[in-house]
């Protein structure tokens, strides 16, 4: 028997209804005779547009591996902010205070590895512990009080940095051991020796059957994914264009992984990070608390009504979100080997519009944790490539802004786009 809910089935969560985080009826169009899904394919493709443009424009410094390596390695905690930002805002809350979460777990880490001396296994995990506390805080007032998240958060971003500045005054503290640090900033060893690549150069053996793999996980999760929902009768996409998605994921793994292999190998932090991708698109979308958070978000009445337990799935998604501010927090401190008092400044900004960018809906109910990385990446990619041919801080806040409330009226456009066809 299912144990799918009719909440989760009007929100268009349920097993009759697609993948959670689609519309059931998301706006088409027909390029060439093949229908091209706009809201669950478009963020590709415009990142796909965005590389290919600052790669002309930096005269191809933007796909260097060392440029792509530093790419990963100074976004990762952004990147995984948004993971834990996206459950929230698909549940139709917001976390404001990811960032002082961030400075205050990376201070806490930083006195208990670097003053009190403390092995660093069991500060990280006191530090995460502490994450949670602080999301169980939050979630609280929000899931079982009542307190709109935006003022909890509000209060919370506030809170947190206070205490940052209490603990660590207006010095910061490190340096971190070795371990933290390789976690931020290390590479994985070449296991298996070089292979040369021709006109490319040697690449880490070990490296290239990592990305063999996650191209083999990719089609077959997608294959499985689109042989389910023909199932049940929904619309899938053609297999020409099936192929040509699949090929294009592959050539884009198969790329990033190479460049990665030729200059230090795989950065630990993105095996932390794929990690992280994979557990959390699993849960959110083939669990059945994954699929309430998107009818929570999608119908919150018909959530209730149905039974789900909606003060408890709220404050779980927030005391997941502060053990993954935690995370980031230790990353972030490690990667620059000192706790700060201005750590995670605007990373909370960050994290949300990498969550919208990445097609998550205002009201709620849509998103995938997939889509808010890859958000996360056109920011990222923005941001460097501005850099590399030398934009002004002021320029970068501009491309950026206007980035974000694009991905937003794009979302609001297919929605009107939606309700006109029907």
């Amino acid at each position: 028997m299912s144990s799918i809910t009719p909440a989760e089935a009007a929100a268009g969560t349920g097993a009759g209804a697609g993948e959670p985080g689609e519309p059931r009826r998301p706006g088409r169009v027909s390029l060439g005779g093949l229908s091209l899904n706009l809201r669950s394919s478009g963020i590709y493709i415009a990142f796909a547009l965005i590389i290919a443009l600052f790669s002309v424009l930096t005269d191809g410094a933007l796909l260097q591996p060392q440029n792509i390596s530093n790419i990963i390695v100074q976004n990762s905690y952004v990147l995984i902010l948004a993971i834990g930002m996206i459950l929230i805002i698909i549940a139709g809350h917001i976390d404001l205070s990811v960032g002082s979460v961030v400075a205050v777990t990376g201070a806490l880490a930083a006195v208990l590895m670097v003053d009190m001396g403390l092995p660093w296994p069991a500060a990280l995990a006191v530090t995460l512990v502490a994450g949670g506390l602080v999301g169980a805080w939050q979630g609280f007032w929000i899931a079982y009080f009542g307190i709109p998240a935006f003022i909890v958060t509000l209060a919370g971003m506030l809170l947190f940095r206070a205490l940052t500045l209490t603990v660590l005054g207006n010095q910061g503290i490190g340096p971190f051991p070795d371990a933290v640090r390789t976690l931020a900033n290390g590479f994985t060893d070449g296991y298996l020796g070089n292979v040369g690549l021709g006109p490319l150069g040697g690449a880490d053996l070990f490296s290239l059957l990592v990305g063999l793999l996650a191209v083999a996980g990719m089609v077959a999760a997608q294959w499985r994914t689109r042989r389910s929902r023909a199932g049940y009768g929904q619309a899938v996409d053609p297999v020409p264009l099936f192929a040509l998605r699949m090929t294009a994921g592959a050539a884009l793994i198969l790329f990033l992984v190479v460049q990665l292999a030729r200059f230090k190998n795989l950065p630990w932090v993105l095996v932390l990070l794929a990690a992280l991708v994979l557990g959390y698109s699993l849960l959110a979308g083939r669990t059945v608390f994954g699929r309430r958070i998107y009818a929570i978000g999608g119908n919150l009445h018909a959530a209730v009504m149905s039974g789900i337990k909606v003060k408890q799935v709220v404050f779980w998604i927030f005391v997941n979100m502060g053990v993954l501010s935690a995370v980031a927090g230790v990353i972030f401190a490690g990667r620059l080997n000192q706790a700060g008092p201005t750590a995670g400044s605007s990373f909370e900004l960050d994290a949300i519009a990498a969550a919208f960018i990445g097609g998550a809906a205002v009201q709620g109910g849509v998103g995938k944790v997939a889509g808010a990385i890859t958000g996360g990446l056109i920011m990222a990619v923005i941001n460097n490539g501005m850099s590399l041919i030398g934009s002004p801080s002021e320029r970068v806040m501009l491309v950026k802004g206007a980035v974000l409330l694009a991905a937003v009226a794009f979302d609001v456009w297919t929605k009107r786009r939606a309700g006109t066809a029907r």
